[in-house]
């Protein structure tokens, strides 16, 4: 695993964790708060995916 898997997982927990506050607060902006954290990690992680099968291939 990389860095950017790492941090894009963390990010994406989190952004669901901001998610789920949101709606218990009934906070709309807190809410897309957390679906922006989760989407800007899911790309880092697949970033870093991409990153791990070059890595691999020019190994």
């Amino acid at each position: 695993m990389n860095s950017n898997q790492v941090e894009g997982k963390l990010k994406d927990i989190g952004g669901k964790i901001q998610e789920e506050a949101g709606k218990l607060v009934d906070s709309k902006q807190q809410q897309a708060k957390g679906l922006k954290n989760q989407a800007e990690g899911k790309a880092q992680e697949t970033l870093g995916d991409a990153q791990e099968t070059i890595h691999d291939a020019t190994k």
